[in-house]
C-alpha cells in the first residue's frame, strides 16, 4: 500500500513489496530470535539458580532442554508467517493492470486475509472468532491507511 500511493505502476509496487517482504521477514525473524534466545537464556539461568542442573545427569538436562522453546524455530516459523502474510498483497496486485482496481484489488484480499488469520488465531486459541477476526480487520485497515496516508503525504511533498 505504501508505494502504491506515490508509484502507480505495477513493476513498482512488486519491485517494492518484494523488498519490503524479504526486509520484514529478515526483521521479524531476528527480532524472535533474539527474543526466544532471551527467555532460553533466563530459563537455563533459573534452572542453575535452583540447582536443578547439579542433579541431573546429561541426557536429563538435555530432555529439560528440549522442552524449551526453540529461538532457531521460532526465527523460521515468524520469517514464513510474515512471507505469507505479505505474499497476499502482492500476489493480488501482480495481475491487475489498472491502477484504482489494483488498489482495490489488494484492499480486499488484504482484508479476507485478514479476517482469515484471524479466525485461525481464534480457533488456535480458542477465543471468540468474530471479535478476533474483527480486531485483526481492523488493525490491518488501520495499519494499511497509515501506510498509504504517511508515504502519500512524503511523497507529495518531496521529503
Amino acid at each position: 500500500m505504501g508505494v502504491g500511493a506515490v508509484k502507480k505502476d505495477v513493476k513498482t509496487m512488486i519491485l517494492t513489496g518484494i523488498a519490503g517482504l524479504v526486509a520484514g521477514a529478515c526483521s521479524m525473524a531476528i527480532g524472535e530470535l533474539v527474543s526466544v534466545y532471551s527467555q532460553y537464556d533466563i530459563e537455563m539461568a533459573q534452572m542453575k539458580r535452583e540447582g536443578r542442573t547439579e542433579n541431573m545427569g546429561a541426557g536429563e538436562l538435555e530432555a529439560e532442554k528440549e522442552k524449551l522453546p526453540n529461538p532457531w524455530q521460532a526465527a523460521g516459523a515468524s520469517a514464513v508467517a510474515f512471507s505469507v502474510g505479505a505474499l497476499v498483497p502482492l500476489l493480488g496486485a501482480a495481475f491487475v493492470k489498472d491502477y484504482v482496481v489494483r488498489v482495490g484489488v489488494v484492499i480486499g484480499v488484504v482484508s479476507f486475509a485478514l479476517l482469515g488469520f484471524g479466525w485461525l488465531g481464534a480457533l488456535l486459541g480458542k477465543a471468540p472468532a468474530v471479535k478476533s477476526s474483527l480486531r485483526v480487520l481492523v488493525g490491518g485497515w488501520i495499519a494499511m491507511g497509515l501506510t498509504f496516508g504517511l508515504t502519500k503525504l512524503v511523497g507529495s511533498t518531496g521529503l
